[in-house]
C-alpha cells in the first residue's frame, strides 16, 4: 500500500511540474523583457530597434505590455520628408508619456528605420513609410491597429487620441515652448509703434481703405484654403508614392488634404479675387476706355483660368462630379 502510494505521488509530482516549470520560465522572460525595455525607455523615449529586437521584444511572446512602433526611413538618401515631420511628432507623444506621471510599463513606443530593420519590413509586407501600428498586449494586431495617416494626419494631439482609443491609456501631450509666435508679434508691434511714433502727427495711414481691405483679403483666403484644418490635424505636404516616385500635391481623398494642396487652392482663390479686382475697377475707373478694356479682358482671363483649376480640383476630390469649367 505504500508503495502504491509513493508511485502515485511521483506520477502526480510528474504531471505537475513541467506546466509548473513552464509558467514560471514565460513569467521570468517576460520580467527580463520588461525590465530591458524600462532601462532603455528611461534613457530615450523612442526606442529604437532592429530586426532582432522587434522579433524578441514585440512578436515573440509572453507580452503583457503593448508596443506602438512607428515603421520610417530618415536616412538622408532615402528623402523622406514626411517621415522627418512625422518623427518630430512622435518623439512629442513620447516624451509626453514618459515623463508623465501616469508613466507606467503597460505600453513602449519604438522606432523601426528601414535601413536598420528592413527584414522586419519584408515580414510585415510594408512598403511604405512612415506608418504607425499598435502591437497589443494580446493577440495579433487588427486593422484598426494600424493608424490612417492619410486621414488624421501625424499630429502628435491625433496620434494620442489613437493610442487612448487603442490601448486605454490617455496622454497628455506637452509640447516644448515655441517662442516664434511670441517674437513674431513683438515684432509687428515695434513695427507699428515705430511707425506711429516717426508719423505721430499723420495717422492717416491707419484709415487706409485698400490697406485694411488687402489685410482682410489674405486673412480670408488664408482661412478657405484651410489653413486651420492644417493647424489642427497636421498633414504631410505631400505624399510619394514609393514604388514610382510620383509625387502626389492633392490628396484624392474629400476628408482629407495635403499642405501643399492648401498653398494650390489659396492660389487659385487669390487669381479668381484678382481677376474680379480688375473686372471691378474696369467698370468704375476713370481711366481711359483702352486701359479699361485692358483691365476687362485680363479680368475675365484671371478668373476663367484659376475657377477652371480650382473646379478641377474639386472634380479630383469629389469622384463622379459630372460639371467642368473653362479649359480643365
Amino acid at each position: 500500500m505504500a508503495a502504491l502510494l509513493s508511485l502515485a505521488l511521483l506520477l502526480l509530482a510528474a504531471c505537475g511540474g513541467p506546466p509548473a516549470l513552464g509558467q514560471k520560465r514565460k513569467e521570468m522572460v517576460l520580467s527580463e523583457k520588461v525590465n530591458q525595455l524600462m532601462e532603455w525607455a528611461s534613457k530615450r523615449s523612442v526606442i529604437r530597434m532592429n530586426g532582432d529586437k522587434f522579433r524578441r521584444l514585440v512578436k515573440a511572446p509572453p507580452r503583457n505590455y503593448s508596443v506602438i512602433v512607428m515603421f520610417t526611413a530618415l536616412q538622408p538618401h532615402r528623402q523622406c520628408v514626411v517621415c522627418k515631420q512625422a518623427d518630430e511628432e512622435y518623439q512629442i507623444l513620447a516624451n509626453s508619456w514618459r515623463y508623465s506621471s501616469a508613466f507606467s510599463n503597460k505600453i513602449f513606443f519604438a522606432m523601426v528605420d528601414f535601413d536598420e530593420g528592413s527584414d522586419v519590413f519584408q515580414m510585415l509586407n510594408m512598403n511604405s513609410a512612415p506608418t504607425f501600428i499598435n502591437f497589443p498586449a494580446k493577440g495579433k494586431p487588427k486593422r484598426g491597429d494600424t493608424y490612417e495617416l492619410q486621414v488624421r494626419g501625424f499630429a502628435a494631439e491625433q496620434l494620442a487620441r489613437w493610442v487612448a482609443d487603442r490601448t486605454d491609456v490617455n496622454i497628455r501631450v506637452i509640447r516644448p515652448p515655441n517662442y516664434a509666435g511670441p517674437l513674431m508679434l513683438g515684432l509687428l508691434l515695434a513695427v507699428v509703434g515705430g511707425l506711429v511714433y516717426l508719423r505721430g502727427s499723420n495717422l492717416d495711414f491707419l484709415y487706409n481703405k485698400t490697406g485694411w481691405a488687402f489685410a482682410a483679403l489674405c486673412f480670408v483666403l488664408a482661412m478657405t484654403s484651410g489653413q486651420m484644418w492644417n493647424h489642427i490635424r497636421g498633414p504631410p505636404y505631400a505624399h510619394k508614392n514609393p514604388h514610382t516616385g510620383q509625387v502626389n500635391y492633392i490628396h484624392g481623398s474629400s476628408q482629407a488634404q495635403f499642405v501643399a494642396e492648401t498653398h494650390i487652392v489659396l492660389l487659385f482663390n487669390g487669381g479668381v479675387t484678382l481677376g474680379m479686382v480688375l473686372l471691378h475697377e474696369a467698370a468704375t475707373s476713370d481711366m481711359d476706355v483702352g486701359k479699361r478694356k485692358i483691365m476687362c479682358i485680363a479680368g475675365i482671363g484671371l478668373v476663367v483660368l484659376f475657377f477652371s483649376w480650382l473646379l478641377s480640383v474639386f472634380r479630383s476630390k469629389y469622384h463622379g462630379y459630372p460639371y467642368r469649367y473653362g479649359f480643365f
